[in-house]
């Protein structure tokens, strides 16, 4: 019998590019939809929607139903926001998620989670593997709540009953991404700064090499755990933007800041926003400067061994199809 999926987040980045590979490999195809845009946008890439939202624990009940996995792509992601936004959306969402995928007899919930839930201080990490903590900071609400939210999936486990994966993508990029629109915005309006000149060692994956893990995870993955993934070569914060900007005709700026100096520019402009209750996000946030300030790279050898991943998307193969994108 053809294996009946879930899939949130499917008019999204990754969960759109998830459903077009999962349909062209045969299998039924559900999508949480929460607007008629998603509905149609789903409808587009090929899944069945069903209305419904992460907070909506009657619409999630029925949307589950029947479905042999749940892949969980949605999430709230911001490098600014109210942190009650963050708690519901990420934690209680996934929460109502994993409850009504357990009581439907679910046998398999994969996460799409996030390297930056090992991020702490700031301090550079190489080669960060699975046996680092998860980590919350108070400035840095969406990677906070990314990791309550990875260890609500990862205690839900149930070996042979009912097994929860996660997998962990650092920077995700590709043809559509949709920050490359805000990068280019950006540097048009003459707002954009390397950060100690963005020579941070960075990895990074493509999307398609996401969703390859994920599909990988759903039949390989061991019930409980959490696995990094990446391209598999690493870069460097201005090599990978300056190349995403080209693919665009936009030649990257040179200004640059210390990262001190930026730390505590954004301090400054998270006061201005919080005490003024200034729309729209500051032009830079420690949320922002933790993902893209220090040095950080992945050991993705327990993806390698336990799944069999190796990227699909070499970053040469997914410049290349941005070109002209």
């Amino acid at each position: 019998m053809t294996s009946t999926f879930l899939v949130t987040g499917g008019s999204g980045f990754v969960g759109g590019r998830l459903i077009e590979r999962l349909v062209a490999k045969g299998y039924q195809v559900r999508a949480l939809a929460r607007s008629d845009d998603a509905i149609r946008i789903v409808q587009k890439r090929g899944a069945k929607p069903v209305r419904g939202s992460l907070n909506d624990v009657a619409s999630l009940a029925h949307a589950v139903r029947g479905c042999d996995v749940v892949i969980h792509v949605a999430a709230y992601f911001k490098l600014w926001g109210d942190p009650a936004e963050f708690e519901r959306s990420n934690v209680d969402g996934t929460a109502n998620l994993l409850q009504a995928a357990a009581n439907a007899s679910v046998r398999r919930f994969v996460q799409l989670g996030a390297a930056a839930v090992v991020m702490g201080d700031m301090t550079p990490m190489l080669r960060a593997d699975e046996s680092l903590p998860r980590q919350e900071r108070s400035w840095a609400p969406y990677s906070a709540s990314k990791a309550r939210s990875e260890a609500l999936v990862l205690a839900a486990n149930r070996d042979g009953v009912f097994e929860t994966v996660v997998v962990r993508p650092p920077m995700i990029w590709g043809a559509g991404m949709p920050t490359l629109d805000h990068m280019i915005e950006t540097v048009k309006a003459g707002q954009f700064r390397w950060v100690d000149s963005g020579s941070q060692a960075m990895s990074t994956a493509h999307v398609d090499n996401v969703c390859h893990a994920l599909e990988l995870a759903i039949e390989k993955g061991r019930g409980g755990e959490a696995y990094f993934v990446s391209d598999g070569t690493d870069t460097t914060l201005k090599g990978l933007i300056s190349a995403l900007l080209r693919t665009r005709g936009i030649e990257p700026p040179r200004a640059s800041a210390p990262l001190p100096v930026a730390w505590v520019m954004a301090s400054v402009m998270e006061w201005v926003w919080r005490t003024f209750s200034r729309q729209g996000e500051p032009p830079i946030t420690r949320q922002m400067l933790r993902l893209i300030g220090e040095p950080f790279t992945l050991d993705i050898g327990k993806a390698q061994r336990d799944l069999g991943y190796q990227p699909e998307v070499s970053p040469e193969q997914g410049l290349r199809a941005m070109q002209g994108a």
